[in-house]
């Protein structure tokens, strides 16, 4: 970890097939193994959006993640990430699931 870019934080928003098929859950294992904190929620319309905060290499393995990845079920057609921003300390105790 390179730390020297200090912590970030990015607000998220996934498109494609991210309901119903456990996105939440392992988007929050991912960022949990990261060592990241944040949350994720669906939204009414049939995405998936959250915020990220932590390392910022760390993020951008998590934006990676969710651009290419995302869970074993799921089809992302779209990931944007919005309100990028240097941050002096971390602003969640942990990456939760918001119902």
């Amino acid at each position: 970890m390179s730390g020297s870019e200090g912590l970030l934080s990015v607000d998220y928003e996934v498109s494609g097939r991210v309901q119903g098929v456990f996105f939440r859950k392992y988007t929050q294992g991912e960022a949990k193994r990261l060592g990241l904190v944040g949350w994720v929620q669906n939204t009414s319309h049939g995405t998936v959006q959250g915020q990220v905060q932590g390392p910022a290499d760390r993020v951008r393995e998590l934006q990676d993640w969710l651009r290419k990845t995302g869970s074993p079920q799921s089809r992302i057609s779209h990931a944007e990430f919005s309100n990028e921003k240097q941050i002096a300390a971390l602003e969640h105790a942990d990456f939760r699931i918001v119902k």
